[in-house]
């Protein structure tokens, strides 16, 4: 089987595109897809440092380093949270703010091309696809024996 022929070889090539074209577009903001990514999950009104990572798919090391990353550039700071002081959360600061918004323009841009040029019911199609895919996964379907 050629690697062209398989479903992850085409999910990768797709993801490894994208990685790279958001990629490319945050180093001229003197970020990264990932600070970008971050950022746009970081809500408001605070977000528990426990619950970044597993809204961005990130294990808790790498979330660390991330976190520290972050606040070491000054794009949030840490703040414990006022009713339950075990609990930390993690705020944009300006500048933070200003990179959140570049990078939201970035993902709305993006977007608006794949939907402007891919039809509404190939691309429910593909969502479609990689839900079931998902599911097969965490279900731990794949590698079942019958």
């Amino acid at each position: 089987m050629k690697p062209e022929d398989t479903v992850d070889f085409h999910i990768r090539w797709s993801w490894y595109n994208i990685s790279r074209m958001y990629n490319v577009k945050a180093t001229e903001y003197g970020g990264t897809m990932a600070i970008g990514y971050a950022l746009l999950n970081i809500d408001k009104e605070g977000t528990p440092s426990t619950k970044l990572g597993p809204k961005m798919g990130m294990e808790p090391r790498s979330m660390t380093r991330m976190i520290k990353s972050l606040e070491k550039n000054g794009l949030i700071v840490k703040k414990s949270d006022e009713k339950d002081k075990r609990m930390v959360r993690l705020f944009l600061t300006e500048s933070g703010n200003e990179l959140r918004k570049k990078s939201r323009d970035v993902v709305i841009k993006f977007n608006e091309k794949i939907f402007a040029t891919i039809k509404d019911k190939e691309l429910n199609t593909c969502f479609k696809v990689l839900k079931e895919i998902n599911s097969l996964i965490d279900e731990n379907h794949i590698f079942k024996t019958k």
